[in-house]
């Protein structure tokens, strides 16, 4: 079994930053893509960012310039750097991650974590 834990939610001011990191436990072979997404009340899930197994990130047009993914392939961890924050970011952010485990290595399937809530103040 893959668990996904997230850390770093939280209250801030806008133009204030967080940093969220997402780390993945449990029978794990290989994990590829690594990203985040997130919901707001009254809206669908939208994705962030997202990091490829290579190492090469995308981030939404509306957090580009201010928000940044990154991965410790070691530590199975995803961290997302959020800068410039705006009231428009509050929601609950879950990061995800395509994860082969021991017992299936030959196939990648979805993990979540259980979401985070950031709440930026104007």
């Amino acid at each position: 079994q893959v668990q996904l834990v997230e850390s770093g939610g939280g209250l801030v001011q806008a133009g204030g930053s967080l940093r969220l990191s997402c780390v993945a436990t449990g029978n794990i072979f290989r994990i590829k893509d690594m990203g985040w997404y997130r919901q707001a009340p009254g809206n669908e899930r939208e994705q962030v960012a997202i990091v490829t197994s290579r190492g090469m990130a995308d981030v939404a047009d509306s957090v580009k310039g201010r928000f940044t993914i990154f991965r410790d392939v070691a530590r199975n961890t995803v961290y997302l750097q959020m800068n410039s924050l705006e009231p428009q970011d509050t929601a609950v952010y879950y990061c995800y991650m395509m994860v082969s485990t021991q017992i299936s290595m030959n196939y990648e399937y979805p993990y979540w974590g259980q979401g985070t809530q950031v709440t930026v103040s104007s």
